[in-house]
């Protein structure tokens, strides 16, 4: 919004000049979402408290060591929505569908989230939203997304994936719209999937965003894609300063989401920045990368799918717990160990990521 009121008068004085630059309005960014996050985390978690009736419900069956975190708020993923949603509109270039594509995406799949954790907070059980319901509603988002994805951009580049390292495109056809649809819904969930200790998510997800807050940056501009040999979107910069925002809320999130949390963010958050990288990745044809910079959360609903077709099959676990984290924690690791070494695990997954656009 700032862009678009005062762009204009960039050739009156150099101050304005500086709204023109992606690079100065996603740093504006991701100190705008910070600050509404710190502004209004107090006041929220004590609002959180008293609607939580009790906090999240914890699981019989989950390690002993979350037994001490009954009466922690839920929902904290409302503290994301907001300063994301305030910074984004105010640094980006409002005229830009992909904008919308991605609010779109952020603000619907976090209602979703909101509705699972208020079931769950409200009848005090662990059930929540049934998953075909939830499925169903992502995809009727998701579809609404991609409209507005596809007719921005543009027609040669509307169906296809960029393939990392052999440097070529595939044209998906019609397909595509299947794909995307699980490219966002898929990587919702496995965020959601991966959010089960006190920080463990949230940190990833912020490598994820600084990723394709570059990604965006390189896509969007004709002299760096041209460089890289990225297929060129324009207006795909702009997803930078989206970006940007959740990198910024989600640092004010981390502080108090640190262990001990004094608040979870729930299927609120988890669902909503999960949507929010996919369809950042959709937007800008790198779905596969985002598959490896957020390997991490791979990871985690791979071992979930193992575990129930394991299950299944043969009426056997192959993991103590799933989602794997839990795993680790059955076998004895501290929580605090199993969040630092995923940390580890989602640096590296980042670097390969941010690698692959280099080696062509």
């Amino acid at each position: 919004m700032l862009y678009n009121i005062l762009s204009p008068f960039a050739d009156e004085s150099g101050f304005f000049n500086l709204f023109r630059y992606l690079t100065f309005r996603s740093g504006g960014a991701v100190l705008t979402a910070m600050l509404i996050s710190f502004i209004i985390a107090p006041s929220l978690i004590r609002w959180l408290k008293r609607l939580s009736n009790g906090g999240q419900p914890i699981r019989d069956d989950g390690p002993e060591s979350h037994f001490s975190k009954k009466g922690t708020p839920t929902m904290g993923g409302l503290m994301m929505l907001l300063s994301v949603t305030i910074a984004t509109l105010l640094w980006s270039d409002v005229t830009t569908a992909y904008i919308w594509a991605a609010l779109l995406v952020f603000l619907g799949f976090g209602g979703i989230g909101f509705a699972d954790d208020w079931l769950k907070v409200s009848k005090r059980n662990t059930k929540g939203l049934s998953g075909k319901r939830k499925l169903l509603i992502q995809s009727i988002i998701g579809l609404g997304a991609m409209v507005l994805i596809a007719r921005a951009t543009p027609e040669a580049l509307r169906y296809s994936l960029a393939l990392p390292v052999i440097n070529q495109l595939l044209d998906f056809g019609l397909f595509h719209v299947v794909f995307t649809l699980l490219v966002m819904i898929g990587s919702s969930n496995a965020v959601n999937l991966t959010d089960g200790l006190d920080g463990l998510a949230i940190v990833p997800v912020m490598l994820a965003a600084a990723c394709f807050a570059f990604i965006a940056y390189l896509v969007g501009n004709t002299v760096y894609s041209a460089y890289l040999f990225l297929p060129h979107i324009p207006d795909a910069g702009e997803l930078a300063v989206f970006c940007s925002a959740i990198l910024g809320a989600a640092l004010g999130f981390l502080w108090y989401n640190a262990p001990p949390a004094r608040l979870f963010m729930g299927d609120t958050g988890s669902l909503a920045l999960g949507g929010a990288l996919g369809v950042v990745a959709v937007v800008v044809k790198h779905e596969i990368v985002l598959a490896i910079v957020g390997g991490l959360f791979v990871i985690e609903a791979l071992s979930v799918m193992i575990q129930v077709a394991s299950y299944k099959l043969t009426k056997k676990r192959v993991f103590r717990m799933a989602p794997i984290h839990h795993h680790f924690e059955k076998m004895g690791w501290p929580e605090s160990t199993v969040v630092i070494r995923f940390w580890i695990v989602a640096v590296i997954f980042a670097l390969l990521g941010l690698a692959s656009l280099k080696i062509r």
